[in-house]
């Protein structure tokens, strides 16, 4: 088994109330937020960022989408002008 290291944030209990969620829910979503940052400023890859959150990577990969993030290293938005393009050189032919 593998080394791993803890990170540990101390938070009043206001988060909790101001974000309507349990300890272990605002914790899930705290470590998944950090993973999809760390993907999103290209410090971590797709597999690794999925390790941090906990999460299969294609889950990850799935999830992406609702943070306005491609697991393809484009925008979501820049892909859909891309297919467009594709879709029209293909009726071309």
């Amino acid at each position: 088994m593998s080394e791993t290291n803890v990170l540990t944030i101390e938070y009043a209990p206001e988060v909790l109330w101001a974000m309507q969620q349990a300890p272990d829910e605002f914790e899930a979503q705290a470590r998944f937020l950090l993973a999809v940052k760390l993907y999103e400023i290209g410090r971590l890859s797709t597999g690794l960022a999925a390790r941090l959150a906990g999460v299969p990577r294609v889950t990850f990969m799935f999830l992406l989408g609702q943070y306005g993030l491609s697991p393809f290293g484009e925008a979501a938005d820049e892909l859909e002008g891309d297919l467009d393009n594709a879709r029209r050189a293909s009726h071309r032919q």
